[in-house]
């Protein structure tokens, strides 16, 4: 089946609960969207309370305490607020982009020489006896390897070993600084190998129908088309432009009239970072204008199901920056709902 572009953003925002909000709770929104962008800490509360119907923020806050989610580092090599069981997993299924991150990053240069063995096994010693805040523990390694910088040793062990972020680190309105541990002894639980395919699978539920190139741009994990081509029990689709489209078989296409209501997310969203192509929900120059020198610019106003604006927190409360074109009176009351909503939970 040919897909225009509108059935694709439709069923997107369909599947990410992003065209009428859901009942589920945090931990199943979570596993849902096998995980959410959590580099800064605001934006998964602001995906969260964008999808779900009665959100309360300190639900996210008890599941980072009682550890059922995890902020671990796993798609794209980049910090995601996940269930702990998709930490376990996701974090083997990613492996390959932190190696290549550990090859390319300035900041474990001066570490790269190091036996991957030696290594290991020291991170192991030094968190044994309990979590460690970054700068120690790369202090606490310089013990084994004096030679090396202790920010390059931290670095490194963050990129090549499977620790998580504790809390309070990406609680509700808490602070202080990143304190590290493995995941599998935070959450008392083993790594387990993925079933890649079941990663797939669940992707293509949440952001398909996709190309292996959209799998890639989300995991960062190269060899899809393989793996697709594995799957015989996938539906197939194209688009305008006949590119082909995979998705799951109990996959729903959304009707391209069904009506996107405004929406206020993060600076970072997966719903629009998780494709090969920007072109899901905006378009290319209305990108540009929310990207700068050293990433995002500002937080995201989506209307009618694409990116029309941009928006920051001032004083507490939601402030629209810019808007990319005229809204209609029905979006423009749309706006101003979403933004009351967005200034109730900040207020929490």
């Amino acid at each position: 089946m040919e897909l225009s572009a509108r059935t694709l953003n439709r069923t997107l925002l369909a599947r990410q609960h992003l065209l009428a909000r859901t009942t589920s709770t945090v931990p199943e929104a979570v596993e849902h969207l096998v995980g959410l962008q959590a580099q800064d800490p605001l934006p998964p509360y602001l995906g969260l309370a964008a999808r779900l119907e009665g959100f309360d923020p300190y639900d996210v806050t008890r599941g980072l305490e009682d550890r059922s989610l995890v902020r671990f580092l796993t798609m794209r090599s980049t910090v995601h607020l996940l269930v702990a069981d998709d930490a376990l997993a996701l974090r083997q299924f990613t492996r390959p982009i932190h190696e290549q991150e550990r090859k390319v990053s300035q900041n474990t240069r001066a570490a790269l020489h190091l036996d991957p063995d030696e290594f290991s096994a020291a991170v192991g010693a030094a968190l044994a006896g309990g979590p460690l805040p970054m700068k120690r523990l790369g202090e606490v390694l310089t013990e084994t390897f004096p030679d090396v910088p202790p920010n390059a040793l931290a670095h490194l062990a963050r990129v090549n070993e499977p620790i998580a972020q504790l809390p309070p680190r990406g609680c509700w309105k808490q602070s202080g600084g990143v304190v590290y541990d493995r995941v599998d002894t935070w959450v008392g639980r083993p790594l387990v190998e993925p079933d890649v395919a079941t990663i797939v699978r669940r992707y293509l539920a949440a952001y398909g129908p996709a190309s292996a190139a959209d799998v890639t741009a989300w995991s960062g994990v190269r060899g899809m088309p393989a793996v697709l081509a594995g799957m015989d029990d996938l539906v197939p689709h194209t688009d305008a432009s006949g590119k082909k489209l995979f998705d799951v078989p109990f996959g729903v296409i959304e009707p391209e009239e069904s009506p996107a209501p405004v929406r206020l997310l993060g600076l970072y969203d997966n719903v629009w970072l998780s494709h090969a192509g920007r072109d899901r929900v905006t378009a290319p120059e209305k990108r540009k204008r929310w990207m700068g020198v050293n990433g995002g610019l500002c937080s995201t106003v989506f209307v009618d199901g694409w990116l029309e604006g941009l928006w920051r927190v001032e004083d507490g409360r939601p402030v629209v920056v810019e808007l990319f074109r005229d809204l209609t009176r029905a979006e423009r009351a749309g706006l101003d709902e979403e933004l009351d909503r967005v200034t109730d939970l900040l207020a929490r």
